[in-house]
């Protein structure tokens, strides 16, 4: 069935901006016209493609078609730049990506900084869960993302990027009061620990596979990769940590690694769409030699 562009690129940026007012500020047109735009696309599929709920959000129906604009959009961008190449007047390509939190404040924005400045994109990171940043690439929310998933999702190529190191740590001062001298792990069980969130069950494993018992303590909930790391250095309670956030600590001595020769290692995927994009391959490869610097070997 056919979709105009003017339509499909509407979708887009209504499903990112979230209302029908800020996607008409960003398309400068008039929030009616934005809805008038839906409802045509909607009559052509026969099919309900967004609720009207704020932010809006699309059905599954929805995600179907918004793959495909994003993909059109896209498409459409890379042929401008190479149309325009050397004119400096090819508009900026939305390119949505999901990335899980310790990867964005790690490695992976150093990624995005190496890519040349002419590349013409501008980038909106959905920061996921690395074992859930799949289900915005099955919606259509993305169009590449980093993820503890190797099986490609449909329409996706996959290729691994790396393992990232964790060090399970405390503070000297936590470990006297709660795990003894020398310090015995079997008590981290009823020990305060720090999740990132409740999706986060990196604590979780790394006592059951060191231990073998289910984890019994209370638990903070800070939802952010840099404070939650300042948050074990303040000594609330203990965690997981990447070894690019703790290293340096537990060598100054201000930080404890509580079982060194356990690391928690969690391999990392790229997964994007499976289409020839000169814009997305640009992309990938910063991806890469990024990731290539920073992470362990898979």
């Amino acid at each position: 069935m056919p979709f105009q562009f003017d339509h499909l690129r509407t979708l887009t940026t209504l499903v990112d901006e979230g209302t029908f007012e800020a996607a008409a500020r960003r398309l400068h047109v008039t929030a009616s016209a934005v809805s008038q735009r839906i409802r045509t696309m909607e009559q052509a599929a026969g099919k309900v493609l967004v609720q009207r709920t704020n932010p809006v959000a699309p059905t599954a129906a929805g995600d179907v078609v918004l793959r495909y604009a994003r993909q059109v959009v896209l498409l459409d961008g890379d042929v401008l730049a190479e149309l325009q190449a050397g004119e400096g007047s090819a508009d900026r390509v939305p390119v949505p990506l999901a990335v899980n939190a310790d990867s964005l404040s790690t490695w992976f924005l150093e990624a995005l900084a190496e890519l040349p400045s002419d590349l013409g994109a501008v980038f909106d990171v959905h920061r996921e869960d690395q074992e859930h940043t799949t289900s915005l690439l099955r919606s259509g929310a993305v169009m590449a993302a980093v993820t503890s998933t190797p099986e490609a999702v449909q329409g996706c190529a996959v290729e691994g990027l790396g393992t990232m190191r964790y060090h399970a740590v405390c503070t000297p001062g936590f470990a006297a009061e709660h795990l003894g001298d020398p310090v015995d792990v079997e008590r981290l069980v009823d020990a305060p620990v720090v999740n990132f969130d409740r999706k986060d069950e990196l604590q979780d494993q790394f006592l059951r596979d060191l231990t073998g018992r289910e984890p019994s303590a209370p638990c903070h909930f800070i939802p952010a990769s840099t404070d939650f790391a300042k948050t074990i250095l303040l000594g609330l309670g203990w965690g997981v940590v990447p070894e690019q956030q703790c290293l340096a600590e537990i060598e100054a001595g201000r930080l404890v690694a509580l079982a060194p020769d356990h690391p928690v290692d969690v391999r990392l995927y790229w997964q994007r769409w499976n289409l020839r994009s000169p814009l997305l391959d640009r992309v990938s490869e910063g991806v890469r030699a990024s990731a290539a610097a920073h992470l362990h070997p898979l």
